[in-house]
């Protein structure tokens, strides 16, 4: 048997358990894994006799506590479908204030930017702690993580959006 050990905030927890234990019941189900949860700690041990199934529960449990909702984050059972997680610090560097400003225009007024993004790449977003999330597919992640990755580094929405457009019209041929 093997099994593979992951940490979650405590915050999320409830979350990933579910009412009376139906969320992790269907993660369970649906990648034919066994779930240990540690509430007090936030670890979370995945076990199966596979150790593909080990890798699909990790990614929808890693969603889960990425900021996604627990429906949206079993659509990862697919093989089509992708999660890229963009730590920001990496990209920004450790300052607070920036910090805060890039997920702000990562976000945008109401939430635009951010459904934008999601709807021009056809991907789902999550913005959470330091973190930016994407689930999609795998082309379209590789566009919205680059269209992400325009704002923080400065470019203007309008241009960013433009830039997404010009992708799709010329799709299988990326532009910089």
């Amino acid at each position: 048997m093997y099994s593979e050990e992951i940490k979650i905030s405590k915050d999320r927890m409830p979350i990933l358990i579910g009412k009376r234990g139906s969320t992790k019941r269907q993660i369970e189900t649906r990648t034919r894994t066994k779930i240990r949860i540690d509430s007090k700690e936030g670890d979370v041990e995945i076990l199966s006799e596979e150790p593909y199934n080990i890798y699909t529960a990790k990614l929808v449990v890693t969603a889960i506590a990425r900021g996604f909702n627990p429906e949206l984050a079993i659509i990862l059972t697919r093989e089509d479908i992708g999660l890229e997680i963009i730590n920001m610090p990496d990209i920004i560097g450790k300052n607070k204030n920036k910090l805060v400003r890039q997920k702000s225009r990562i976000i945008g007024t109401s939430g635009r930017s951010k459904k934008t993004i999601e709807d021009l790449t056809n991907t789902t977003i999550s913005v959470h702690g330091k973190t930016v999330s994407i689930i999609g597919h795998f082309e379209d992640i590789v566009l919205a993580r680059k269209a992400i990755e325009k704002l923080i580094q400065g470019s203007k929405h309008g241009n960013v959006y433009r830039w997404i457009e010009k992708q799709d019209s010329n799709k299988g041929k990326f532009i910089p």
